[in-house]
């Protein structure tokens, strides 16, 4: 999943991004409001962590705009402040949780992963579909208790679609959620038809991936 960070302080900054990168998400800092309103702008995020003390404006004004811009990631409110003002504003504004300065990496990363289970009505972190356990949390998946060997980039885009079940998900979409915004090396649909491929060859071992469809021209679904 793809996350920017929105934090001024440079070393807890490099400190998130390295231990969310360890968990195969991938991150985009950014140390101002402005830069945080031009990252939203121009890509597509799962999370967004924003700090409110930022040196060019309130993260609270950040937030408030970019809910008012259609804003889809779940938001993580990290900051020092520790006033129930401030909490209580920041998740009418739309946020989805809140953890006061300092924390807990493990904590945050749990929470992370309860904004997703809500947010896609899952009740437990796994998900069965066409004879195949899903384990979000510890991406695994299984096959009648044996582990189907999948890559980390085959395992991000089986979640994804798993996840937006029933959803037609675009190559780009999907190119987005698993390698981030990609200004430098650009969009390239071969990526994802490549893994799709590797995914259906893996799984069909076990059993036929029929829930696993081609939607021409448009891209894949997970159909439950």
């Amino acid at each position: 999943m793809t996350v920017l960070i929105v934090e001024d302080e440079r070393t807890l900054a490099k400190e998130l991004a390295f231990f969310l990168h360890q968990h195969n998400f991938s991150c985009d800092v950014a140390r101002t409001a402005r830069a945080a309103t031009d990252c939203l702008a121009g890509g597509s995020y799962d999370f967004v962590l924003l700090d409110l003390g930022l040196p060019d404006g309130d993260g609270l004004q950040l937030l408030a705009e970019a809910k008012q811009n259609e804003l889809t990631a779940a938001v993580v409110v990290l900051t020092a402040r520790g006033a129930v003002e401030d909490r209580i504003r920041g998740l009418e504004l739309g946020a989805d949780d809140y953890l006061a300065k300092p924390f807990s990496l493990p904590e945050l990363l749990a929470r992370m992963h309860a904004i997703t289970r809500r947010r896609f009505g899952l009740h437990k972190p796994t998900v069965r579909v066409g004879g195949f356990e899903l384990d979000v949390q510890q991406r695994r998946v299984l096959h009648a208790g044996q582990e189907v060997a999948l890559s980390v980039k085959e395992f991000d885009i089986l979640s994804y679609l798993v996840l937006h079940r029933n959803r037609v998900l675009t190559r780009l979409q999907l190119t987005e959620h698993v390698w981030g915004n990609l200004p430098d090396t650009g969009f390239d649909s071969n990526y994802i038809d490549a893994h799709i491929k590797n995914l259906r060859r893996k799984l069909g071992q076990f059993a036929e991936p029929d829930f696993l469809e081609t939607v021409r021209g448009l891209g894949y679904r997970v159909k439950l």
